[in-house]
């Protein structure tokens, strides 16, 4: 994974993961491994996946022509509720986009360091064909 400040102030966490290198054949599977894992985890709780290929062809909106379809899973470790400011930063979402020959997937860096592992280690699980 390589991190990098998206619009100079966000920064975010993104992988390539080739399809060659994957088991997982489309979106929907990648959002599925995902799942298992925040199922998993005993202090993370499933929230919804959004599906925003659909959304933003459903309003007319623009995707870009690589993209071939996109979902974010959402989801919240919330080990602490230490003041109301940390729910500008809840919850977690990871994104996947089909990009034909690869997914890319994609999250905001969370502030614990904790979740930012264990995202990132969900996602790198995923190159699971050698």
């Amino acid at each position: 994974m390589k991190q990098s400040l998206l619009m100079e102030k966000y920064p975010v966490f993104d992988m390539t993961l080739p399809k060659a290198e994957t088991s997982c054949a489309s979106v929907d599977d990648i959002i599925a491994a995902l799942k298992a894992k925040i199922d998993a985890h005993p202090k993370v709780a499933y929230i919804a996946t959004f599906d925003h290929y659909a959304h933003t062809t459903a309003i007319g909106g623009t995707i870009a022509d690589t993209i071939k379809g996109a979902k974010n899973i959402v989801f919240c470790f919330g080990v602490m509720l230490p003041n109301p400011h940390v729910l500008a930063v809840r919850p977690r979402a990871i994104g996947v986009a089909d990009m034909g020959d690869s997914f890319h997937l994609t999250f905001l860096e969370p502030p614990m360091e904790v979740a930012t592992k264990e995202m990132e280690a969900w996602c790198k699980a995923l190159a699971d064909k050698a």
